[in-house]
């Protein structure tokens, strides 16, 4: 029920953006990453009233966005970092708040490599 694509290769310093694309409205939408050996964070989440949040790491950095008009989530990450290498999934609630809950519709992982 999602397609995940735009992950790849960069060098520090460089941009990757990353679509979800849902067959449906989807009320929130997230993107997580899992790098080796540590666990899942959640990196960034947007609502049906275009509410936002970020993890620490990447505020200023990442923007999320969504066009509920092709049911179309967004992940920009510009400035990239070595550390923000990972396996990056997006997942997405249909009608629920993003806070609070589990995420039960997953797309593939796509895999962000940046090089120093």
């Amino acid at each position: 029920p999602l397609q995940h694509s735009g992950g790849g290769s960069v060098q520090a310093g460089g941009s990757l953006r990353l679509t979800c694309k849902a067959r449906i409205y989807t009320y929130c939408m997230a993107w997580f990453r899992q790098a080796p050996g540590k666990d899942r964070e959640e990196v960034a989440t947007i609502n049906g009233v275009f509410t936002t949040t970020y993890a620490a790491s990447v505020k200023g950095r990442f923007t999320i966005s969504k066009d509920d008009s092709t049911n179309t989530g967004y992940l920009q990450m510009n400035n990239l970092k070595p550390e923000d290498s990972a396996v990056y999934y997006c997942a997405s609630k249909g009608t629920s708040p993003c806070a609070g809950g589990r995420f039960r519709t997953w797309a593939q992982g796509t895999q962000v490599t940046v090089s120093s």
